[in-house]
């Protein structure tokens, strides 16, 4: 009976997929195929060759990746930018100090001369997208290993694509490897910060609204690609001028609309909507619970320290705003999957994929996911320890990573290696030296570390942990070993590191080789790529193998459903409209917040709800200007009913006419599980609307050469 049940409920479950209007993140180029019907229904006025195409200008010239890890939006033809404060965040920090704290106090270019050079980053626009699995997988038919043929095919391929003048391309696998993409590309490196309101405005809400709606947040920022003359990417120049975008969009003053057709268009970072019912159960209850674990020990340390001195708050801004941010999504994430009963839906799916295989004679189908459901709780342990490890040393204390930093050098010493060779990698290290410790204190380094590992050693098993780190453990001497290693190491004072690495030949670099944080960061860097990585290595290949047979099944299997590809950083869009939700009894949320909503929130002083003097000023006298709804209000956020990810940050919300209305920046509690699973009831994006952009850009920052730059569509001929 209860097998029955479960095929009725997977049946149940994967018809309902097809009724989805909402849930996807498609492939552009395949939208006219796939999408363009369905979209025009529900409210586009476009054609799919308007959204991407190849042959003319389309609204992908207006979209860029912003630094490889969010998407913004080109709002004018003068190259300018539009993504998240957040996504901003770490190149406003990068001109701050205690005298002239934009993080606090915002910042606005009042000419391009003002606009300031950010070394690190650039943006991405996307050429073209076209299918090569047939490249790809040529000469693979008969192979048992078809993997080293696969990897030279894509290597031949990415090769014949790059060029001159920022041209490039790479290939991307789809589908656990059942179709590959090659996506060209084109990167302007010259991008220049040009606006960003204070924090108080651009983070308004913290911690504590992040990831919630109702929302208030003034999540954006303006950046400005320059080129050379000929409007080539080029490295930063005072010659360089603004870039001369194909297509730069529309802004439309009558904002979002509730039941309003919407699309968002970007960069999602990653999903896994394909995972088995026991690799969502190893994350609800051990991957995300670790994880959390891991950083409440370091958050507790990092937002106590920031309280109490200006320069760490500034110091350990970004990295505080980037930990808490995942942070608080898997705990949503937790609450969400729990909540709508994924682990119980899937089992569901996986009974009917069964029954459909065995009834089409795939045994090969059924087969896959038996395996996978048994690798997955064999790699159980090995993917805990990897997560701990990345837990431990790339996101906690950063003198480990630091010091791992230096082994090409300390490897060149080891071997004898010319002078000039050990030189030239000495001076490389040496020019990195200020940008660390510009945003390192050590006291709070240390804190961390301290508050970290006795969380580490309760989830990592004692099979992977260091030599010394084991005897700490069993010693109970946590705070003893933390403190004896960073009073004598040299990883923490600039000085001493500049003068070894300044010193001619191998001077010094025999006492760095026996500094007691080389000692631990080699051991335990040593423990990791011996015990770790490498079963990791052997577990992960064989989950991605029976993964590539597992989809290929449900490909196959369930042809009634519009099939869709994880997220992987590549563009997609995703579509749906401006609605609210009710994500449980009793409980109502309205698609759109207000100005009156945000100054209800307001606490003075607050380190979350404080407010500028000058917005509280507008506020009271309804200073909104053409910015204002049809009743004299100004809507401040919206939801959506787009499926959006890590990586959509920053991404456009547009209307129907291709018109943009908000900034795509979060998603509610609720749909933070949308990784995993989609609930088209509940699963909502968060957009601040363009409107109150431009109302703080306008009547706040008093910028109104940039709003001058804009093409803004009047309320009235919408």
């Amino acid at each position: 009976m209860m097998k029955k049940s479960l095929i009725l409920f997977g049946f149940l479950f994967s018809i309902s997929l097809r009724i989805i209007a909402h849930e996807g993140m498609w492939i552009p180029s395949l939208l006219k195929a796939l999408n363009e019907s369905e979209m025009k229904t529900l409210g586009l006025k476009l054609s799919a060759e308007d959204i991407y195409s190849i042959n003319q200008s389309s609204l992908k010239d207006a979209i860029v990746h912003f630094g490889g890890f969010c998407t913004g939006e080109i709002i004018s033809d003068q190259g300018l930018v539009l993504t998240n404060h957040h996504c901003g965040y770490g190149a406003i920090q990068s001109h701050s100090s205690v005298e002239n704290d934009y993080l606090e106090h915002g910042f606005w270019a009042k000419n391009k001369g003002q606009e300031l050079s950010n070394p690190d980053l650039f943006v991405t626009f996307i050429v073209s997208i076209e299918d090569v699995t047939e490249k790809v997988l040529q000469g693979t038919d008969t192979l048992k290993n078809p993997e080293p043929v696969i990897r030279r095919n894509i290597a031949e391929i990415n090769k014949a694509v790059k060029g001159e003048n920022g041209m490039d391309g790479f290939v991307r696998a789809f589908y656990y490897g059942n179709q590959y993409f090659l996506i060209k590309t084109k990167t302007y490196n010259d991008v220049r910060l040009v606006g960003a309101p204070p924090s108080s405005i651009g983070k308004y809400g913290g911690d504590t609204d992040n990831w919630v709606w109702p929302r208030h947040t003034g999540d954006f920022s303006l950046f400005r690609i320059y080129a050379n003359k000929n409007n080539e990417p080029a490295a930063y120049s005072e010659d360089n001028v603004p870039f001369k975008p194909k297509k730069h969009l529309p802004i439309s003053l009558k904002g979002s609309d509730d039941g309003e057709f919407a699309m968002v268009y970007g960069f999602p970072g990653r999903t896994e909507h394909f995972l088995s019912s026991e690799e969502v159960k190893h994350i609800v209850e051990t991957i995300n619970p670790a994880r959390i674990s891991m950083r409440d020990a370091s958050l507790e340390v990092i937002n106590e320290a920031r309280e109490s001195d200006a320069k760490i708050k500034i110091q350990y801004a970004a990295k505080q705003s980037s930990i808490s941010n995942a942070w608080k999504k898997w705990r949503g994430q937790n609450r969400g999957l729990i909540m709508f009963n994924a682990i119980d839906k899937k089992l569901g799916f996986e009974a009917d994929y069964r029954e459909r295989a065995k009834q089409k004679g795939k045994t090969e189908y059924a087969a896959a996911l038996d395996q996978l459901i048994e690798n997955q709780k064999n790699r159980g342990d090995i993917t805990l320890a990897r997560a701990n490890f990345i837990e431990l040393v790339y996101v906690g204390a950063e003198i480990f990573k630091y010091a791992y930093g230096f082994n090409q050098i300390m490897d060149l010493y080891a071997s004898k290696a010319a002078d000039t060779t050990l030189f030239n990698a000495k001076q490389k290290k040496v020019n990195g030296i200020d940008a660390f410790f510009k945003d390192y204190n050590a006291q709070v380094d240390m804190d961390i570390l301290k508050a970290q590992l006795p969380v580490y050693f309760k989830y990592m098993d004692e099979a992977y942990l260091s030599e010394t780190l084991l005897e700490v453990k069993r010693n109970g001497n946590i705070n003893e070993w933390v403190d004896k290693m960073y009073a004598k190491t040299l990883f923490t004072q600039p000085d001493e590191l500049r003068k070894i690495l300044n010193a001619g030949g191998a001077v010094g670099l025999k006492k760095l080789s026996k500094d007691p944080v080389y000692l631990a960061m080699k051991e335990l860097y040593g423990t990791y790529f011996s015990k770790i990585a490498p079963s990791y290595q052997v577990a992960n290949a064989a989950h991605e193998e029976l993964m590539k047979t597992y989809v290929q099944g449900i490909l196959e299997l369930f042809p009634e459903i519009d099939h869709w590809p994880d997220a992987n950083s590549t563009l997609r869009l995703s579509y749906g409209k401006v609605e609210g939700s009710q994500p449980k009894d009793g409980v109502i949320y309205d698609p759109q917040t207000t100005m009156d909503g945000l100054i209800a929130k307001y606490i003075p002083g607050d380190k979350e709800f404080d407010l500028p003097e000058k917005m509280l000023s507008l506020a009271k006298d309804k200073d909104y200007g053409q910015y204002a709804n049809e009743n004299g209000e100004l809507v401040v956020c919206f939801t959506s009913s787009n499926h959006t990810s890590g990586g959509n940050s920053g991404s456009p919300v547009i209307n129907g006419k291709g018109e943009l209305i908000g900034l795509n920046f979060d998603r509610s509690w609720e749909s933070t599980m949308s990784d995993i699973m989609f609930d088209p009831s509940i699963c909502r994006n968060i957009a601040v609307d363009i409107r109150y952009v431009l109302f703080v850009v306008d009547k706040y920052a008093n910028a109104n050469h940039l709003i001058e730059e804009m093409d803004l569509i009047s309320s009235k001929n919408n």
